[in-house]
């Protein structure tokens, strides 16, 4: 058994893949058209055949209630592992990107935290060397 999708939910799948590949730098795997919404995943560059993260409406009444609650309290939906992570706050914070703090070590875990602009909080994590 492995894992090959997770998913965020998103306010709008087009700003989100907009976010997620021209800012954070993902790559779009599947666009496919499902009516009202789209099958719309992306995956790392580094790793195009490895899980892909699954840009997912919160259409339902309840993933729209789940996303805010947890989006108020601060909880990040998911998290992003990086290799630098205070290179890749540099980076990201140059695109725009808001993070709530600056990166921290936590239990030898170096752990940053950014607004999506998709109604998402995402963690970045930087495992201990």
């Amino acid at each position: 058994m492995k894992i090959g999708l997770n998913s965020v939910l998103v306010d709008d799948q087009a700003k989100a893949l907009a976010f997620y590949a021209d800012v954070l730098g993902f790559v779009k795997k599947f666009d496919i058209d499902m009516g009202e919404a789209r099958w719309l995943t992306v995956v790392s560059p580094d790793a195009p055949d490895g899980c892909e993260l699954l840009l997912e409406p919160n259409m339902h009444p309840a993933a729209k209630v789940f996303q805010a609650a947890i989006y108020k309290d601060g909880i990040a939906a998911t998290a992003f592992e990086v290799d630098d992570i205070k290179a890749e706050y540099a980076r990201l914070t140059a695109a725009g990107v808001v993070f709530k703090a600056e990166p921290a070590e936590t239990g030898g875990t170096w752990i940053a935290m950014f607004d999506d602009s998709c109604g998402s909080y995402i963690q970045l994590y930087q495992k201990p060397a």
